[in-house]
C-alpha cells in the first residue's frame, strides 16, 4: 500500500514533458496567423500527435524566418528531424519483356520449313512463334519429333 501511494505522488509531482514541436507550431501561428500551411500542420499535430520528417523540415524552414523564436528551440527541432529516418524510394526496375523467344525452337522451325515449306503443323508453330506466344512443352516435343524424322 505504501508503494502504491508513493507512486501516485511521484506521478502527480512529475512535470509534463516539454513539447518543442507544439511550442514552435504555436509561435509560428502567432507569427503567421493566416498561413494555411502552419494551420494545417498544427491541426494535424493535434489530431495525430506527430508530424512526418518532411513536415517538420517545412516547419523548421518557416520557423527559422521568425526573429523572436529561441535558437534553442530551432536546434532541438533540427535534432528531432535528424533523428528521424530518411525514407528513399528505390528506382523502378528496367522493363523486361514478358516473353523471350526460345531460339532453339526457332531454329527447329526454320530447319523443318526449309525442307518442307508447306508443313501445316510447323507453319502453325511458326505463326505462334512469330506472334510471341508461348510454345508449350507438347509443342516443343512435337517439333523435336519432326526434326528427328527430318534427320532420318
Amino acid at each position: 500500500m505504501a508503494i502504491k501511494a508513493w507512486y501516485i505522488c511521484f506521478i502527480m509531482i512529475r512535470k509534463p514533458e516539454i513539447d518543442i514541436v507544439n511550442d514552435v507550431l504555436e509561435e509560428c501561428i502567432v507569427a503567421y496567423p493566416v498561413s494555411p500551411f502552419v494551420i494545417s500542420l498544427y491541426q494535424q499535430y493535434i489530431k495525430r500527435g506527430s508530424l512526418s520528417k518532411k513536415q517538420l523540415e517545412g516547419l523548421h524552414s518557416k520557423a527559422s524566418k521568425i526573429q523572436d523564436i529561441s535558437p534553442a528551440k530551432l536546434a532541438t527541432l533540427e535534432a528531432l528531424i535528424k533523428k528521424m529516418p530518411t525514407r528513399f524510394k528505390s528506382e523502378a526496375p528496367a522493363p523486361t519483356p514478358l516473353y523471350e523467344k526460345d531460339e532453339t525452337s526457332g531454329h527447329m522451325i526454320e530447319a523443318i520449313l526449309a525442307k518442307y515449306p508447306q508443313h501445316k503443323r510447323v507453319l502453325f508453330f511458326k505463326a505462334k512463334y512469330d506472334n510471341n506466344e508461348i510454345l508449350t512443352s507438347q509443342d516443343v516435343a512435337e517439333l523435336k519429333k519432326f526434326e528427328q524424322l527430318l534427320k532420318k
